[in-house]
């Protein structure tokens, strides 16, 4: 479905990852604090605290992808009957839902508005945001997805025209038309600073453009933002692989839980995404991890989808005030606790509501959660499949919300104050709307009440900011001057680049030495939107900490641990390379500011970055220093290639870094000149040296050596014909008599782990990390299928062909035709398996053809032969693969 792609899919696996997903936790065994439901549709567990229902099922709301719902509790469903592979469009919807007398089931419906492939959705007022994949009326070929709005200002539940378009081109046509839309642009939420949030994909985009015009292009995932009218479009963090949705909390922290990359080395991550921050995917999370900002923890196998910070006081204490983060691969809502960690957090993750396959969650101003299950509606959407929960506490008793738009500026003013997120953001929004000096007035009172809790006065600074725009700056600065508001102050003047002629660098650089980490980062921050270039000498003295080590060569850095201390250091590089501070950098080089202004040079592809350089070693007497320099040359030799929206990295890319379509540019024959002439004098372990370089840095400078080369194994030989030929319980029963003895029978998982071998699946798959890569990577199964659904997918291989595991034909140059898994992409070469284990590196460039295939090229009939208790041994085995 959506951005499906989960760690590991197996071959088995190849195939069906739809149904509710059961997975047998340690968590989830203690009776008295889970609930199960009765019947289906519904969640399957949850904690006591809480009364959960059927809300709508797949009569109204068939595959829903996401869901948003207003503050009022009117729920707007997006359908997406195209699914993550389908490719016809006129399959998908707006559905919005309403409980008008408040008991718990919807009573009324309407279509509210068209649209193909919804994967993020806002509802604000008369406004409905929603993000979509947009089809050519003659062609019937995707072209991109678009940020729009549709307005609803007569409220019967029907958009009133043609939706408005904000951001058009947010994602790859190209890959669109050929893939789906499960790597695309996902999820959308607003924040109390008036942006709202895109969650992008690794598909990412080529020239989007925002109203005003301004274009964008973004290699990769990550999350940008813009405002609601459709302008300032820029990048928020850049490094994730396929995000789907934000978690936002009152004091614009931000949380998101990632997707895997099925087998390569990246799991579901949670992070705190720090805003210029980046996270490394795919070219820096491994062998770069020094320059990255590191994931909170890895959770292994499964798919993140929808998002939501729970805030609302309607809530129990212990399920209040936490990241709430969906995960499709495991059906399953988890609760992130965080605790502040300096300028970060660190978390504990715990499991909450289970879901078949859960897609989206949002709550209203009543305190009434939603969520929506996809259900197994298959890759390509389903009208027989998904449905609608709501979940409200025990002891919650349904309390009429304010209609925003007949209240008073007062009663706007008291719904700011008050403990739900979801309602101060209604108010802000509608204060916008009304005459700008009484909105100002009372959004400053709130503002500048000390006895409010915090979140409200951060509220109140935020819908004054929104109000008053550059006019109000000297007033927020006035909040700089407390010490708990001075981190929000320091962000709201620095956060629209349109606002910031009057804003004083003083007051940041006074920050950059804070007790508070926090204002440290805001000010770090800050500086590079600023865009002042007499802020870099104090950029520079931003302290690295001792952890900044690159990796050993071959060995995989640190990039899920949390590491508060680089943080500070990260962000500074971030501004410095904004600033394109290319002459204080240089001039640091050999000072006390040396290590962050060489690491700020990896970045700058400038010709006065190479000479300062040069320059510096060759004035240099430090053997030290000298040889950190030829590393930041090395570095700089090559860059990636402007991204022009023809090619993505598959799902399996090549993660060797620190490029992934690397060229040559102006200054890199005077790099190889002084790397050349070093090389020549250097003996034999200073040759070496050069030698790793050119690796690490993948400069292709022959002489010097070090090249890395593919070579294929020698892999365990299966004759799959004679395999499935043979006939046994298995092979002469039916389908549904298999499933069912399965269901009867535990099985041996050591036997199970000699059938693994015996039946073939080694010729095709790998159990652990250590493995060389296959096809799809079996060594996470168990964490997101259970043992009904390995089953299946051996018996019907091709039900369900997950992503980035199909088989691929590929006809090169001299009549040559190989079949196979790809098992690594780069922008040079294809790296493929075939069925037999046998590994093929064909060069791009002699590709004439690409084509997935539709069927499996996993053999029907490999577990024909096997007894029932053979088979139940070998999926048991397979259950139990949850690294």
């Amino acid at each position: 479905m959506l951005r499906i792609t989960f760690s590991l899919v197996s071959a088995f696996l190849m195939l069906m990852w739809f149904g509710p997903q059961h997975l047998n936790s340690a968590k989830q065994t203690n009776s008295e604090s889970i609930y199960r439901a009765d019947s289906l549709p519904n969640a399957s567990s949850w904690p006591s605290e809480l009364r959960i229902n059927h809300f709508a099922g797949s009569d109204l709301t068939p595959s829903p992808a996401c869901l948003a719902v207003a503050a009022t509790g009117e729920v707007f469903v997006g359908v997406d009957m195209i699914g993550s592979l389908g490719k016809d469009p006129g399959k998908g919807s707006i559905i919005k839902l309403t409980d008008t007398d408040n008991d718990g089931k919807v009573d009324k419906h309407t279509v509210f508005a068209m649209a193909d492939n919804p994967r993020g959705i806002i509802a604000m007022g008369d406004q409905v945001f929603v993000l979509h994949t947009i089809f050519s009326p003659e062609t019937k070929l995707a072209t991109g997805m678009d940020l729009v709005v549709f307005e609803d200002k007569n409220q019967d539940g029907v958009a009133d025209g043609p939706s408005k378009p904000l951001i058009k081109h947010i994602s790859s046509p190209k890959f669109l038309q050929s893939r789906g839309t499960d790597h695309a642009t996902n999820g959308i939420r607003m924040g109390i600073d008036g942006w709202i949030y895109i969650s992008v994909g690794d598909f990412g985009f080529h020239d989007a453009e925002d109203r005003s015009g301004k274009k964008m292009t973004m290699l990769g995932g990550g999350i940008v933002r813009v405002r609601p009218d459709g302008t300032e479009m820029e990048v928020y963090t850049h490094g994730m692989r396929n995000i789907y949705d934000v978690a936002i909390d009152p004091f614009m922290n931000i949380f998101t839980r990632g997707n895997t990359n099925d087998g390569g080395g990246w799991n579901i991550r949670f992070s705190n995404q720090i805003q210029s921050g980046e996270y490394g995917y795919p070219v820096l999370f491994q062998h770069f991890t020094d320059e990255i900002i590191p994931a909170l923890v890895d959770l292994g196998g499964g798919s993140g989808t929808g998002a939501l910070y729970m805030d609302e006081s309607t809530w129990p204490e212990k399920y209040n005030n936490v990241p709430m983060m969906a995960d499709w691969g495991r059906s399953q809502l988890f609760i992130h606790r965080v605790t502040p960690d300096q300028a970060t957090f660190t978390q504990k993750d715990e499991e909450f509501i289970k879901l078949s396959q859960i897609t989206d969650l949002d709550v209203d101003g009543s305190g009434r959660l939603y969520l929506s299950a996809w259900d197994g509606a298959g890759y390509s959407g389903s009208p027989a499949k998904g449905f609608i929960v709501r979940a409200v506490p025990q002891n919650w008793k349904y309390k009429a919300y304010t209609n925003v738009k007949k209240a008073s500026i007062k009663e706007l003013a008291a719904l700011l104050k008050s403990g739900s997120a979801v309602a101060r953001l209604d108010a802000q929004q509608e204060l916008l709307t009304r005459p700008a000096k009484q909105a100002a007035e009372v959004s400053w009172k709130i503002a500048m009440d000390k006895k409010l809790p915090l979140q409200n006065r951060v509220a109140g600074m935020y819908t004054y900011a929104q109000i008053t725009g550059a006019e109000g700056i000297s007033n927020i600065l006035k909040l700089t001057e407390e010490d708990s508001m001075r981190e929000f102050a320091l962000r709201a003047v620095s956060d629209r680049k349109g606002n910031l002629k009057n804003v004083p660098t003083e007051v940041f650089l006074k920050g950059l030495k804070d007790a508070s980490p926090r204002v440290q980062i805001t000010s770090t921050i800050g500086l590079g939107r600023l865009g002042r270039i007499e802020a870099a000498p104090a950029l520079l003295q931003v302290k690295v900490p001792a952890s900044f080590v690159a990796p050993v060569k071959d060995v995989e850095g640190p990039h899920a641990t949390p590491n508060s201390a680089i943080i500070p250091p990260h962000i500074a590089v971030r501004s410095l390379v904004s600033l394109n501070a290319v002459d204080a950098c240089v001039s640091a080089i050999g000072t006390k500011n040396s290590t962050i202004a060489l690491w700020a040079l990896r970045y700058m592809h400038d010709p006065k970055a190479v000479n300062g350089l040069i320059a510096a070693y060759q004035q240099s007497k430090d053997e030290k220093l000298k040889k950190q320099i030829l590393v930041t040359l090395s570095r700089l030799y090559k860059k990636e290639a402007d991204y022009d929206g023809s090619w993505w990295w598959s799902t399996r890319p090549d993660s060797h870094g620190p490029y992934y379509k690397a060229i040559t540019w102006e200054s890199s024959p005077a790099i190889k000149a002084i790397l050349t002439e070093e090389f020549n004098k250097s003996d034999a372990t200073g040759k070496q040296f050069f030698a790793d370089l050119n690796s690490r840095h993948r400069m292709e400078i022959a002489e010097f050596g070090g090249d890395e080369i593919v070579a294929a194994k020698e892999e365990v030989k299966v004759d799959l014909d004679k395999i499935r030929n043979k006939k046994g319980q298995v092979g002469e029963a039916s389908i549904e008599d298999v499933m069912l003895a399965m269901a009867k029978i535990n099985g041996d998982p050591a036997l199970g782990k000699t059938l693994f071998t015996k039946q073939g699946c080694v010729a095709c798959h790998s159990i652990t990390k250590g493995e060389t890569m296959k096809g799809p990577f079996m060594g996470q199964i168990g964490s997101i299928m259970n043992r009904e659904q390995i089953a299946e997918s051996i018996l019907k291989p091709n039900a369900s062909i997950s992503q980035g595991f199909a088989s691929v034909v590929i006809e090169a140059k001299g009549n040559k035709t190989y079949m196979g898994f790809i098992t690594q992409e780069s922008a040079a070469k294809v790296v493929m398996r075939d069925i037999t284990g046998q590994l093929y590196t064909i060069k791009t460039s002699d590709i004439v053809s690409r084509k997935e295939l539709e069927d499996s090229m996993m053999p029907t009939g490999l577990a024909n032969a096997l007894s029932y208790e053979e088979f139940a041994s070998l999926i048991t085995f397979l259950s139990q693969q949850k690294k």
